[in-house]
């Protein structure tokens, strides 16, 4: 295996150019969730031109590419669509430009998170040039709406495309540290219901924003007592939107609603965090609601589900977890780190929902995930390829 992990160093630092420009093509296609259809296109030719076994975009718009023919099936995940570039007076280069230089390639994607799928294209081809022909099937995806809503990309792939690996690493940014974890998430609004009266008399009226606003006072005591976990730390509760409405300006406001962004540790779950909802806002007539995503990809497809994205964590003994460790020490001659991420991932549903073992390993730091002047280096992008082409022969032992 020695001999294996030093042919795939060489080549992944062969084709250092080949990812960087590869990566910078991608970066150059705009592709927010439900518009991602041209960058898959570009995503799909770059497969086939690696030389994949086979390359095909499902229903909903993910592009899945094949190498191997195996009993096991390892599957390599990374999203392709990016949140909007911002303020572009707080960038200083051109977030679309896909720049190579200084080491680094520029813009709105590299790191969150094209840079992964890129790496992994050359995985591909260092796979293929190797020969590769262990008992494995390897899947390449590259899926869709993961900005807009973790998960569903892979809900879709196991509900309606049948495949379910036995393994799985999303390339989300991990700054080449093996990734075990994250807090899970979840969407509640809580309504209130008031009675409008003239604004000189309200009295008269009941007033649902003071309803509202009680509530969200004691939603901010709760986020202080949430649970702890050693690893992946507090669960956490915050108001993200309070929308209010009534008749006219001059009237006792007879609607309002909460907008709850809630992180989820260990060992809660959607009923536990729907419960101390409604434990606050049962005095103050408050509705609670876990929210539905329901929307169209760019094929035409309307797709959706709960927003209810579990927490997930693996064992640090575990196989996945330990393959990875393996690669990395191969590769490099040193040991990971074994961490977590901070934001939530399609891991959600591929381990959080079905169970399917699952490692982070991408290229980039994830403080650099959503902000202005986003760039990852050439280095992680080489590494990464090999990471991912060492892990497939680890797994396949």
């Amino acid at each position: 295996m020695e001999k294996i992990a030093q042919k795939i160093n060489e080549l992944a630092e062969k084709y250092k150019d080949y990812t960087a420009t590869n990566l910078s093509k991608l970066v150059k296609i705009k592709s927010l969730s439900m518009q991602e259809e041209e960058v898959q296109l570009e995503l799909k030719r770059q497969m086939e031109e690696a030389g994949f076994d086979e390359v095909r975009i499902d229903g909903l718009g993910n592009v899945i590419g094949r190498i191997g023919n195996g009993k096991k099936i390892l599957a390599i995940d990374g999203h392709m669509d990016t949140v909007d570039l911002g303020n572009l007076e707080n960038w200083t280069f051109d977030p679309l430009g896909g720049e190579i230089k200084d080491g680094f390639v520029h813009g709105r994607g590299t790191v969150d998170q094209e840079g992964g799928p890129a790496a992994f294209i050359t995985s591909g081809r260092i796979l293929k040039e190797l020969g590769f022909d262990k008992d494995l099937t390897i899947y390449f995806v590259g899926s869709v709406m993961e900005e807009d809503c973790d998960g569903l990309c892979w809900k879709y792939i196991v509900e309606e495309e049948g495949i379910k690996p036995d393994f799985a690493i999303s390339t989300e940014p991990t700054n080449l540290n093996v990734y075990r974890g994250h807090r899970g998430r979840m969407e509640i609004r809580v309504t209130f219901k008031g009675i409008s009266s003239h604004g000189s008399a309200p009295e008269r009226g009941k007033n649902a924003i003071y309803m509202a606003s009680k509530a969200a006072l004691e939603v901010e005591k709760l986020n202080e007592r949430l649970a702890f976990d050693a690893f992946l730390g507090k669960g956490s509760i915050t108001i993200s939107e309070f929308v209010s409405g009534s008749p006219s300006l001059c009237a006792v406001a007879d609607y309002a609603h909460l907008h709850l962004d809630r992180r989820l540790t260990w060992g809660e779950t959607k009923e536990s965090a729907v419960a101390e909802v409604e434990a606050i806002v049962k005095d103050f007539g408050g509705k609670v609601e876990v929210l539905y995503y329901e929307e169209k990809a760019y094929t035409g497809l309307k797709y959706g589900m709960e927003k209810y994205y579990p927490t997930w964590k693996i064992a640090e003994d575990h196989e996945v977890v330990q393959k990875g460790v393996s690669s990395f020490e191969k590769l490099f001659g040193k040991k990971p780190l074994v961490d977590k991420w901070t934001f939530s991932t399609n891991g959600v549903t591929i381990n959080g929902y079905y169970n399917i073992p699952l490692i982070g390993f991408g290229p980039g730091n994830e403080v650099l995930a959503h902000a202005p002047n986003e760039k990852v280096p050439i280095d992680d992008l080489v590494k990464a390829s090999a990471f991912y082409a060492m892990y497939a022969y680890e797994i396949a032992e």
